[in-house]
């Protein structure tokens, strides 16, 4: 019989809803997918290469340590300080593969059976499964600002111990950004009382409109803190195939992490680590090339989008490359649905458009739409999201 741990694990909503669109699209039906985080643009040819060649002269055959190649581990190290001027060491960093493994090690590492994690509603979808097959507890905390981010007086009104928090910058699916304010307060909030704080920069590359992302690196030292990032290239690099991501924590956090991975993954693929290298390394101009792009989007699609009836955004997206309308009550009454799970599955079967519900995202009443494809799929994904939700207003 299958344990219980395995039954109560919920399927992702995000894959899910990408998978049905996919098993959808190989039958021959005209389906706009928009309900997974990946964009458009493919890998870089230069990281491409630089795989071909690591491949070619016979590098990658063989295990690497468990943590990462050093040569990975050093290219991080200096991206660091690169981007942020923060020093850090290769033992406060190990390579996992894909930054979800990241988090999954980091809430088997951190959590005892009942620990409280904290995060704010919406988010991202595995955080909840994460914790849950750690033994945590996960309270969610609907902030009551538009923006819908944690604030230091969400975290004072708790009752509870907190072992950790959970602050994703941008935000996945709202696309907010926490200022360099929000974040020294959480931290300054999480270091009184001795709490973690896991800090998810993955999008932190891909930022719009002028606004500014501010990484924990930048607030406090890591080395003997409880401050953790996670981050990768799978976003900034359109890497999301290869699967590599990072953990830069105190070194104590690392040593428990790579005893865990050491039963997990042994090591990240080899080539992909080679990669991920010259994704760090070499020449940049393709994350602003796709930054540029996916900023042109937003600006059109936003726009666009709140002009279909029955949808509102209501903070524009900073960050990251998604939008989370708000569906409105009486659409959900016309159309016959009583949620926006069920609403979700009607706009795939009936305006093939792919967008998960915020049901996963713990924010019922809402969709996530991804915006990280060319306009003209996004525009016409719209027309037809704006002649199905005409049918119900």
């Amino acid at each position: 019989m299958i344990s219980e741990r395995a039954q109560a694990v919920e399927a992702a909503a995000t894959l899910a809803m990408s998978r049905l669109a996919k098993a959808m699209q190989a039958d021959g039906i005209d389906v706009i997918n928009l309900g997974v985080g990946e964009s458009d643009f493919q890998t870089p040819e230069h990281i491409a290469q630089a795989a071909i060649a690591a491949i070619e002269a016979h590098q990658t055959s063989f295990y690497t340590p468990t943590s990462g190649l050093d040569a990975l581990k050093q290219a991080i190290v200096d991206h660091v300080q690169q981007r942020y001027d923060a020093t850090i060491a290769r033992n406060n960093v190990t390579v996992t593969t894909g930054a979800k493994l990241s988090l999954y090690a980091l809430m088997q590492v951190l959590l005892n059976p009942g620990d409280v994690v904290v995060a704010a509603a919406p988010l991202w979808v595995s955080y909840v499964e994460q914790i849950k097959l750690a033994g945590g507890q996960l309270q969610t905390i609907v902030p009551d600002n538009a923006a819908l981010k944690l604030t230091v007086a969400d975290l004072a009104a708790l009752t509870t111990p907190v072992k950790a928090i959970i602050v994703n910058s941008p935000t996945n699916p709202t696309g907010q950004v926490y200022t360099r304010d929000e974040l020294q307060a959480i931290l300054a909030w999480a270091n009184e009382n001795d709490t973690y704080v896991i800090l998810d920069e993955i999008y932190g590359q891909l930022v719009y409109n002028g606004a500014t992302f501010t990484s924990g690196l930048q607030l406090q030292p890591l080395e003997n803190s409880r401050m953790i990032i996670v981050d990768g290239v799978s976003k900034a690099y359109a890497m999301t195939g290869w699967r590599i991501g990072w953990t830069l924590a105190s070194s104590e956090v690392i040593v428990a992490m790579n005893k865990l991975l050491d039963h997990m993954t042994s090591n990240p693929t080899a080539v992909a680590q080679y990669a991920a290298i010259a994704a760090l390394t070499g020449d940049q101009s393709s994350v602003e090339v796709m930054r540029q792009a996916f900023e042109k989007r937003l600006n059109a699609t936003f726009d666009a989008l709140n002009n279909v009836p029955g949808l509102e955004v209501t903070v524009k997206p900073e960050g990251a490359f998604y939008l989370f309308p708000k569906v409105e009550p009486q659409v959900l009454t016309a159309a016959g649905v009583a949620d926006t799970s069920e609403l979700s599955m009607k706009i795939l079967k009936e305006a093939r458009v792919a967008m998960p519900s915020g049901e996963g995202f713990g924010m019922p009443g809402y969709l996530r739409m991804g915006y990280a494809k060319d306009q003209a799929v996004l525009d016409e994904a719209v027309r037809r999201l704006t002649e199905f939700f005409q049918q119900y207003i």
